[in-house]
């Protein structure tokens, strides 16, 4: 009953989600549906990309939705021919309770998806349909990879719940490619949020794989905290588990890293065709993470059985062309693949596996980037979000705040505990909309630079290339991350979804036609305008008010019919107008269109200067800020966790001079002895180098005190 009543809950918050971003983009529910499940998947590392395509005739048997993103763009997958080409078909319930799907809709919705596939390849249906049309492009892009294309993979989304007489649907055929079918009803999507992970149970079952239960040596002592294991993975068993969960298999970083770098290895190829005995005593192998391992003991020893949610944290190119040679027909059986298993509990896990595969990948060194979700950036900018009261908006005398998600589910999780009054009031602080993530704060503060067009190119890529970024702004100076970047950061979120509207209400719009290419478009054109001119856009007056004036919201509407024109016309070689839109070459060439920009808006820009000042003086403060929260930190830490913390150091011959000198002022304090802002911000940096050098004592910092 407990369970019912939450997924009820569930419901009804994920249906008034849909209905508010709905209202707020001016879009179907349809739309916002697609887009709100889908976030949710690709976070999941369900698929890495997901663009909505809707085509519907008024009867033919045939609907498409979206796309899991281009095949040729799956390296791995493309070079072992083996490529899946993903596409989505939704069910949208508008009921107030939970509608439920009967096996006979869920049949008919597959069924349309697929026709749509079927019918893509023929050239009489594609030039039936509008060229301008999302449908049209869809259809083009299928019948054009086609040939790399060895599954195809139908996800059926819905807020509606699961038939229980719905058990599944078997694989079927199309012309020589494999089908398969994945519901994610509403019921499934309840237990990955509520579960708190980031991504469904990836589960091993050795015992279904072809050499069966994997030997394996414990390397670790029976009464330390995390297990290790050592093991010869056949490599045919590894293919196969491949075969079966994709890049789902690879920790999420690993993964972006070789979406964004990795091509097969032809030395690892040639080992695998030549010498394939060979393979072990050449290769590095794989370090991988599991949070539960079941063994069994046998008369050759431990048997590894299972593995629950199974990652791969370095020996993802590897892993990669393992199967590359599988799918080309390469016999695996002399190849053995070593692995060095550690066992990570599900409270750990999002510390330690980033730290496992921080260290373990060295042969194509993944950089700290690579590991941005938990760079000090993202904590600080969840510090303000938190802190930070908003100008009321107008009409309203409500200060309120916007949240940032620096996890997944954060907004949900804050409130799941809170009585109805409680909960009412953390809405009327944090309102809904002004609720955003870390893809959509990579997402408004790209376009406003040079590659902005990396935005097209979909979240998690334009978030790597953001993370490059900002992890090398932060080594070079992080005061510049302070109230004032935040402030303008909320700008750009508001002017963001503002260009969301007026593109939606342009005559030339169509309903689901590309608005997201033409947003981005449409500001990256503006941004370049303004530097053009030596000018700044005052993003502290749009904070101030809260919204966007009239002079600013007709500069936008200019840009986006110059955006319009120039992404409807792609270029010799760019048949494809998403793909078009994801080039640089677009956005060069939008940037030489001419504008007569909308003379009042013009008058509302800054003069550079102003903005340089205005940049030092938050430094400065941000400077101080820094100080005053670490001297708070470490008082509050109090002196017998100091004393202990310069046992340690002085034991393990840790710390520098100066840093114990500092450590011996704190065991004094209560003594008239307090350390200065500026002794402890070295001694809370030095605190986060010994957590990785083993230090048993940790700070308990507070969402405000950060270094």
């Amino acid at each position: 009953m407990a369970e019912q009543s939450s997924l009820d809950e569930f419901y009804e918050e994920f249906f008034q989600e849909i209905v508010t971003t709905s209202n707020a983009e001016q879009i179907y529910k349809e739309e916002a549906l697609f887009d709100i499940f889908t976030d949710y998947l690709i976070d999941a590392g369900e698929f890495d990309d997901a663009i909505y395509a809707h085509y519907q005739p008024s009867r033919g048997g045939i609907r498409i939705d979206g796309y899991c993103g281009d095949p040729l763009e799956d390296t791995i997958a493309r070079e072992a021919n083996s490529a899946t080409l993903g596409v989505i078909v939704l069910d949208l319930g508008v009921e107030h309770e939970i509608q439920t799907l009967t096996r006979t809709e869920i049949d008919a919705a597959f069924k349309r998806a697929v026709n749509f596939v079927d019918k893509s390849r023929s050239q009489k249906f594609r030039d039936g349909l509008e060229e301008s049309s999302p449908g049209y492009e869809l259809a083009g892009l299928m019948n054009e990879r086609w040939s790399i294309v060895s599954r195809v993979k139908v996800y059926l989304l819905t807020n509606k719940v699961l038939s229980a007489q719905a058990k599944g649907k078997s694989d079927t055929d199309l012309d020589g490619r494999e089908v398969t079918y994945s519901v994610w009803d509403i019921s499934r999507l309840h237990r990955l949020v509520s579960s708190g992970r980031e991504r469904e149970a990836l589960v091993v079952d050795f015992e279904e794989l072809p050499s069966g239960p994997l030997s394996a040596l414990r390397a670790s002592a029976k009464t330390g905290k995390n297990e290790v294991y050592l093991a010869a993975v056949p490599g045919l068993d590894l293919a196969t588990i491949y075969d079966q969960w994709g890049t789902r298999l690879l920790e999420q970083n690993v993964r972006v890293f070789l979406q964004a770098r990795s091509k097969v290895n032809k030395g690892i190829k040639g080992t695998l065709e030549n010498t394939p005995e060979m393979f072990f005593s050449f290769n590095n192998g794989l370090t991988a993470t599991a949070e539960k391992v079941e063994t069994v003991d046998t008369d050759e020893g431990a048997k590894i059985v299972r593995l629950d949610n199974f990652q791969i944290v370095n020996g993802g190119q590897t892993t990669a062309s393992i199967y590359a040679a599988y799918k080309s027909g390469v016999d695996l059986s002399k190849v053995y693949v070593q692995m060095k298993l550690s066992v990570v509990s599900p409270d750990e896990a999002k510390e330690l596996v980033p730290m496992i595969s921080r260290s373990a990948n060295s042969q194509n060194r993944v950089s700290d980037a690579d590991f941005f979700s938990n760079h000090p950036y993202h904590i600080r900018i969840e510090d303000f979000s938190r802190r930070i009261y908003a100008p009321p908006q107008h009409g309203s005398y409500i200060e309120t705040k916007w949240y940032y998600e620096r996890a997944r589910g954060q907004y949900r999780d804050e409130q799941a505990y809170l009585t109805p009054s409680k909960k009412k009031k953390f809405a009327e602080v944090y309102p809904k909309p002004q609720s955003f993530t870390k893809t959509d704060l990579a997402k408004y503060l790209m376009v406003w630079t040079d590659d902005a067009y990396y935005v097209n190119r979909g979240a998690q890529k334009n978030f790597a290339q953001f993370a490059k970024q900002i992890t090398l702004e932060w080594e070079k100076n992080q005061l510049q991350f302070n109230e004032f970047y935040y402030r303008r950061l909320i700008a750009k979120k508001i002017i963001y979804n503002v260009t969301e509207k007026i593109v939606t209400e342009r005559e030339w719009y169509e309903q689901g036609g590309y608005r997201a290419s033409h947003v981005v478009l449409t500001l990256g054109l503006l941004s370049h305008a303004v530097k053009q001119m030596g000018k700044a856009v005052n993003f502290e007056a749009i904070w101030t008010a809260q919204e966007i004036d009239k002079p600013f919201r007709r500069a936008i509407g200019q840009a986006a019919d110059a955006a319009h024109e120039v992404l409807m016309s792609p270029q010799a070689g760019y048949k494809n107008i998403t793909e078009w839109a994801k080039q640089e070459k677009c956005l060069t060439e939008l940037h030489k269109r001419k504008i007569d920009w909308d003379s009042e808006w013009l008058s509302t820009l800054l003069d550079l200067s102003d903005e340089r000042e205005a940049k030092a003086e938050a430094k400065k403060d941000q400077r101080e800020l820094n100080g005053i929260e670490a001297q708070e930190l470490v008082i509050g830490m109090g002196p017998e966790f100091w004393s202990n913390v310069l046992k340690w150091s002085v034991a393990n011959g840790e710390g520098t001079e100066r840093e114990q000198g500092i450590m011996r002022v704190t065991t004094k304090m209560g003594r008239g002895s307090i350390p200065t802002d500026k002794q402890s911000v070295v001694l809370v940096k030095m605190m986060d180098r010994f957590k990785h050098l083993g230090c048993p004592y940790k700070l308990k910092r507070n969402r405000r005190i950060r270094s």
